[in-house]
């Protein structure tokens, strides 16, 4: 959200306000709606909002290969030459390019072809454009499944079909690895400039326990936290985390955002089928 802050006020307000009207519109949507709103709602926020973040940062190509190498650190000790890995919402593709050299397929799933015009990508990697729904997978496809950054942009409606999709695809064994906004230290859109709910584009933000009781009741067996470079496991390391997590949540609303900027960007975890 940095980049926000280079703007002026009242366009910040202005992004605001027009992205508030658009999420209501889809909030109060049916999922039918849904299916046509996601092909044209970004569209319309971009032209309403053209010094949208999305359309001004320019990433420098040592960022993005810096992004990359981030999630691959997350990534790496769950891919083997032999996997099958499923990237949910990938974009413009460069970190399935980048996996695609450590494994013996990849599989991109997304509502629109997000690559650049004419880019080339490695012989063992698919995208398939979608409609958010009904993707025309064998059961027990992926070893892994990856997600970052996306959760929260599902409707509410929308999180148990997600997980029930990313569940059937997986493998006996298999693992789920995602990233979503943790929601301590939001809003993480632009609704935390004009107060704690969320109003925009991210519907939902979780803490570790609330997503780890979502996982289970989706049918995941086990769950660990990726915490400060690592996996945790266990019961042990669940308990401090959420004692913290509820030691954060009653402190004052400026002390809670500085504590959770340091302690909970973000809730990354891993979950086995």
């Amino acid at each position: 959200m940095h980049a926000q802050t280079e703007r002026s006020i009242d366009r910040i307000r202005h992004h605001f306000e027009v992205e508030k009207e658009l999420a209501q519109r889809l909030r109060n949507s049916t999922r039918t709606e849904r299916t046509a709103l996601f092909k044209t709602l970004y569209n319309e926020l971009f032209s309403r909002v053209p010094d949208h973040p999305r359309l001004t940062r320019r990433d420098t190509p040592e960022a993005s290969r810096q992004k990359v190498l981030s999630q691959m650190r997350f990534l790496r000790p769950f891919l083997r030459p032999d996997s099958v890995f499923l990237e949910i919402a990938p974009g413009d593709c460069r970190l399935a390019a980048e996996v695609a050299t450590h494994v013996q397929r990849v599989i991109g799933v997304d509502i629109s072809d997000q690559r650049s015009p004419g880019e080339n990508s490695p012989a063992n990697m698919e995208l398939i454009v979608y409609d958010g729904y009904t993707l025309d997978l064998p059961d027990a496809t992926a070893d892994v499944a990856f997600s970052y950054q996306f959760m929260e942009h599902l409707h509410p409606d929308d999180v148990s079909v997600h997980l029930r999709m990313v569940r059937r695809l997986l493998k006996p064994g298999g693992v789920y690895v995602f990233d979503t906004p943790h929601r301590l230290s939001g809003p993480h859109d632009v609704s935390r400039y004009f107060g704690d709910e969320l109003q925009c584009f991210h519907f939902q933000e979780w803490t570790y326990r609330d997503m780890r009781r979502l996982l289970l009741q989706h049918g995941f067996s086990k769950t660990a936290m990726f915490r400060f470079g690592s996996p945790r496991f266990g019961c042990l390391a669940n308990l401090v985390n959420d004692f913290a997590e509820l030691l954060v949540s009653c402190a004052p609303r400026g002390l809670r955002r500085r504590l959770s900027s340091r302690l909970f960007q973000s809730v990354a975890m891993i979950a086995w089928a």
